[in-house]
């Protein structure tokens, strides 16, 4: 597995979408969907009314209806000198909400648990704080709620956390063990993956011979057993079973379709990014048809109008340092339309501009990426946080959220 895939798998771990991710986060968390001086004071009394709004419903904030000023929604925040980020990073409707590091903890000595470290935006000082309590996190749209499972998984609760407040405000509980959550794209609903394992835990697999350190593997056959679809008003919902087995990763979670009416996952097959959709019954079905050509393993997917679709990596250019481009296609027919800047497509800042990782290196060193903005007919890139130093140490797994 080359440094790109890894880049990849480790952003798809939120089903991510993350998918942020996350997402993505991203995920997106991920996973999961998701200002200075000025700015500050008109996002924190956009953020006043928000809350004041959700009290009868405390912490839905699905962020449909945006009453900001444009200068706001259409605003970039980049920190191009902090690696990992401190400070918010933002670009239009979307901001990176959440990140996470991951490593495995060894528990025995053959068998470990994969475990991400989150670093949470706080609405009120717009900073990144760190947070070892929970295993997964989804960040909803509007950013001050995320769905959270504590670090022994499969859980049989899930938190809503305030991230103003840093506090559980209701814990729905579920009798199956949940391994993974995501938010519909309006936030009002919630699907909690269940698995009869953690679907985190890794084996040792063999001593790495450069570095010493142990090499983990993750099982090969999946405990995934089905999903919830919980309404976040009510805590209500559904359990429906589907069943699992090779086609499937260790951890595969769901996330729903644009519409939330259909859910999919990724599967295993003869090309990367295949992904199976099914109905809220659990029954296998064909995809809807402006998602039919996505790839599960592009967190961007879909435009917000819905006429553009995000794929792969589709054509990288030497140079120091190099340029990748990916894909922009017809989601109704999946034929290219045109190309954009960008390695890894991670989210959508409006109908134009897209987040993405862009290398940093040429094509002949080690990939080192960054997080940047594209914009579909241009060939500039903005970045938006620092460059990555040694991405085998230090990686981080981004969360996004519209805001």
């Amino acid at each position: 597995m080359n440094i790109e895939e890894l880049v990849r798998d480790s952003l798809r771990e939120q089903a991510s979408r993350q998918m942020s991710s996350a997402p993505g986060f991203a995920d997106r968390v991920l996973a999961v969907r998701r200002r200075r001086t000025r700015r500050l004071a008109t996002v924190a009394a956009a953020a006043a009314a928000v809350i004041a709004v959700a009290v009868t419903v405390p912490l839905l904030d699905p962020g449909r209806t945006d009453v900001r000023p444009a200068e706001v929604i259409d605003g970039v925040v980049t920190h191009p000198d902090q690696w990992p980020p401190r400070d918010m990073v933002a670009a239009g409707r979307t901001a990176l909400a959440a990140y996470y590091t991951a490593d495995t903890v060894a528990q025995t000595s053959d068998r470990g648990v994969f475990t991400r470290t989150y670093w949470l935006l706080d609405p009120r000082t717009e900073k990144y704080k760190k947070t070892t309590k929970w295993s997964y996190v989804a960040v909803a749209p509007g950013m001050h709620t995320a769905a959270v499972l504590e670090q022994r998984l499969p859980a049989h609760r899930i938190g809503l956390l305030d991230l103003t407040t840093g506090k559980v405000e209701r814990w729905i509980p579920v009798e199956r063990g949940v391994g993974g959550v995501e938010f519909s794209h309006d936030g009002s609903r919630l699907v909690a993956t269940t698995y009869d394992e953690n679907p985190d835990v890794r084996t040792r697999s063999a001593v790495n011979a450069e570095t010493g350190a142990l090499d983990w593997t993750a099982p090969h056959n999946s405990t995934r057993s089905g999903f919830y679809v919980l309404d976040m008003a009510s805590g209500a919902g559904s359990w429906s079973g589907v069943s699992s087995g090779r086609e499937i990763n260790s951890r595969q979670d769901f996330a729903f379709s644009r519409t939330g009416e259909q859910v999919y996952s990724q599967i295993i097959g003869g090309r990367d990014g295949l992904q199976q959709f099914y109905d809220l019954d659990g029954n296998e079905i064909a995809a809807p048809a402006n998602e039919r050509y996505l790839r599960s393993d592009v967190d961007a997917r879909l435009s917000p109008d819905g006429r553009l679709a995000a794929l792969g990596l589709t054509k990288e250019v030497g140079g120091s340092p190099g340029k990748s481009y990916s894909s922009i296609s017809d989601p109704s027919t999946g034929k290219e339309i045109t190309r954009v800047r960008g390695g890894t497509l991670l989210a959508w800042a409006d109908d134009k501009r897209l987040i993405a990782w862009e290398r940093t290196t040429s094509l002949e060193e080690t990939y080192l990426p960054r997080l940047v903005l594209v914009t579909i007919g241009s060939d500039k890139v903005v970045p938006l946080s620092g460059t990555y130093k040694d991405i085998y140490k230090t990686y981080w797994a981004p969360v996004f959220a519209e805001r």
